[in-house]
């Protein structure tokens, strides 16, 4: 289905979004993850040892939402939370470090579905321009 060409971009990363949404929420349920859970998951595994705060900063999420999000993370057995001084220190458990590596093949996935329309150059091209949209929009 062909878009018009002067269609604003608010809807067109809206519809990225959510087909993204449907996809990983479909996937995501072979590990009983949400896709709002996910991103958690993932950088607690990159940066074991990571605190709740730095956490909260690096995804631009309220404190609040990462506490009831780790949380749900904890009560699955996918992370751990240490109160180091006035930190909470989150470690992925080894059934979480399962848990991430399967949703990072998930993630690939979806970006190869994207590089189906895309060449190569077109593809790292979109991604700088996104990361370059998300910088200075933070």
């Amino acid at each position: 289905m062909p878009f018009d060409s002067d269609i604003p971009i608010s809807p067109l990363v809206s519809l990225i979004h959510r087909k993204q949404t449907v996809y990983l929420n479909d996937k995501l349920k072979e590990v009983n993850l949400s896709s709002g859970l996910y991103p958690l998951l993932i950088k607690a595994y990159k940066n074991n040892g990571i605190s709740q705060e730095e956490l909260a900063s690096e995804l631009y999420v309220n404190e609040s939402t990462i506490t009831r999000n780790l949380n749900k993370l904890e009560n699955k057995g996918l992370i751990t939370k240490t109160p180091q001084k006035r930190k909470k220190i989150i470690s992925v458990t080894d059934e979480g470090k399962k848990t991430a590596k399967k949703i990072m093949d998930i993630d690939e996935k979806w970006d190869s579905i994207i590089r189906k329309s895309l060449t190569d150059e077109e593809f790292q091209d979109f991604r700088k321009l996104l990361l370059k949209i998300c910088e200075d929009l933070v």
